[in-house]
C-alpha cells in the first residue's frame, strides 16, 4: 500500500487529489496538511511514502517544509513531490535542490497523478527525464549560478561520469544505453551506482548535481 500525505492550503485542491487517490486499491491518503508545519509534522507522525507538497502555503512554505523532510534522516524513505503551476513558481528549482523528487502541475490529468505517485513511491524518476531537464535548465538559467565543482565526482569512473552527464541532459536509461552501446540493464546499473556513490536520493538530484557542478549546461546535448 502506498501511503500519501496531501499538503496544500486549498481545501478543494486537497479534496480533488484525495478523491482521485482514494479510489485506487494500492494507494491510501493518510493525512492532509494546510500549511508546511503541518506537512512536516504529518510526515514524521505518519511516515508516508509520498508527500504531495504545494509550494505556496502559510506558516511554512513548501520549499522550507521540503528541506526539513528531506534533511531528516528518520524520513529518508519519504519522497516529496512538488505541486506547481509550472510557469509561476520560481521556487521549483530550489525545491528540487532541497531534495524534492520531482514535480507535478496542479492541473495534471488523474491518470498522470496516479502514475507519478506509483513511480516515485518505488524510487524511480517521477517524470520523463527530459521534462525535468527542461524545468531545471530554465530556472538554472534564471538564477545564473556559477559552476560548483563537486569533489564527490572524483569517486566516479570515467564511464560513470559519462553516464551522469547524459542523465543530466535528460536521457532515459534506454536512451543512454543506445548512445553508449550498452544494454538497458547495464545503463540502469550505472545510474544506481552513481546515485549510491554520490549519496543522492533519486534521478532528479543527479540532474541538479550535473548542472551545478558545471558538467553540463542548458543546451549541452542538442
Amino acid at each position: 500500500m502506498i501511503r500519501v500525505v496531501l499538503a496544500d492550503d486549498q481545501t478543494l485542491v486537497r479534496a480533488g487529489f484525495r478523491s482521485i487517490l482514494s479510489g485506487e486499491e494500492d494507494i491510501e491518503v493518510v493525512g492532509e496538511a494546510g500549511d508546511g508545519e503541518q506537512a512536516v509534522a504529518l510526515a514524521r507522525e505518519r511516515r508516508p511514502d509520498v508527500v504531495l507538497m504545494d509550494i505556496r502555503m502559510p506558516v511554512l512554505d513548501g520549499l522550507a517544509a521540503t528541506g526539513r523532510i528531506t534533511s531528516d534522516e528518520d524520513l529518508a524513505e519519504v519522497r516529496v513531490v512538488v505541486l506547481t503551476t509550472f510557469d509561476a513558481d520560481d521556487h521549483v528549482y530550489g525545491a528540487l535542490r532541497a531534495g524534492a523528487s520531482g514535480f507535478l502541475v496542479k492541473d495534471t490529468e488523474p491518470m498522470e497523478l496516479l502514475h507519478a505517485v506509483r513511480v516515485v513511491a518505488r524510487g524511480d524518476a517521477l517524470i520523463a527525464p527530459a521534462v525535468t531537464r527542461r524545468l531545471i535548465a530554465e530556472f538554472a538559467g534564471r538564477i545564473g549560478r556559477r559552476p560548483d565543482p563537486a569533489p564527490r565526482l572524483n569517486a566516479l569512473t570515467e564511464r560513470e561520469r559519462e553516464v551522469l552527464g547524459l542523465v543530466g541532459a535528460g536521457l532515459s536509461n534506454d536512451e543512454i544505453a543506445g548512445r553508449l552501446v550498452l544494454s538497458p540493464a547495464t545503463a540502469k546499473t550505472h545510474v544506481s551506482r552513481i546515485m549510491t556513490k554520490l549519496g543522492v536520493r533519486d534521478r532528479a538530484q543527479l540532474v541538479i548535481l550535473a548542472y551545478e557542478s558545471g558538467m553540463i549546461t542548458p543546451g549541452w546535448l542538442a
